[in-house]
């Protein structure tokens, strides 16, 4: 079982309990952050570093936020295979990076239809890149450590202390299994 080291998250949640404390972890323990909207927004409010997703992609997120992660420099990111020499070249000729730690939760959607919201409103709370990040993340999970729920941070950041910022994969299948 081999051991990765965190050291860029992409971090893109609608639920944000927890988050500039676990950003906060994250950055102490030395990882780049990247993230999306209003989580990017959060984070930079509490006065941490973060990248936008659009300067990792070089597009602009578009189209009232519909389209930000749907790109080559985020999938590819996730799902490159780590030390696979033909994965690698083509990182390297793209300038694909590889994201070690995804964190995503998605878009409220079941609470929103629940509450009786307009039909507009629901379908604007179906998530389009947030599943087919995890699902990235999940099918790479050799390589990629994926959250999806909030109350796996402290699970996640007890495991990179006992392993130097690392996850183990026995670690990383637990969580894929759960995202799936």
């Amino acid at each position: 079982m081999k051991n990765h080291k965190i050291r860029r998250a992409l971090l893109s949640v609608s639920d944000k309990t927890g988050l500039i404390e676990f950003a906060r972890a994250l950055v102490a323990q030395g990882v780049d952050l990247v993230s999306t909207g209003g989580t990017s927004a959060a984070i930079k409010a509490a006065g941490l570093a973060v990248k936008d997703v659009s300067e990792l992609t070089g597009f602009p997120e578009m189209m009232d936020g519909r389209v930000k992660t749907l790109h080559p420099k985020v999938h590819g990111g996730l799902l490159a295979i780590r030390g696979n020499a033909e994965h690698d070249k083509a990182a390297a000729n793209h300038g694909i990076a590889p994201i070690h730690l995804l964190v995503v939760t998605l878009y409220p959607f079941e609470a929103t239809v629940a509450k009786n919201s307009g039909y507009d409103e629901c379908v604007e709370n179906i998530n389009i890149g947030g599943p087919a990040m995890i699902r990235a993340a999940s099918k790479n999970h050799d390589g990629v450590t994926v959250i999806v729920e909030a109350e796996d941070y402290a699970g996640l950041l007890a495991e990179m202390a006992a392993n130097g910022g690392a996850t183990t994969l026995r670690f990383r299948k637990e969580m894929a299994a759960k995202a799936f």
